[in-house]
């Protein structure tokens, strides 16, 4: 099972957990997984089109997801890291 490494920021719909062992094999078929098991999280990290945000990065195994991040595929042991970029002013 791959891992997904959940940033401060968007760890309300995960009641807190920092890490989580998902099912998939593609990193869109993981964040949907996390979703049904924690609504609403995936509303944090994609928009209503099922983009990625622009203000959210994707790592796989450290390695920044660039293109077509969602169908990227994933193993047994991978980690997907999500990235929240936070602004302020």
């Amino acid at each position: 099972m791959p891992s997904v490494r959940i940033p401060p920021p968007y760890r309300g719909p995960t009641l807190g957990a920092a890490e989580i062992r998902a099912e998939g094999e593609t990193v869109g078929v993981v964040l949907d997984w996390v979703e049904r098991k924690f609504p609403g999280f995936v509303a944090q990290v994609l928009d209503e089109d099922g983009n990625v945000h622009g203000f959210v990065k994707l790592f796989k195994n450290g390695e920044h997801l660039v293109r077509d991040p969602l169908r990227m595929p994933l193993a047994d042991g991978d980690e997907l890291e999500i990235i929240a970029a936070i602004a302020g002013g």
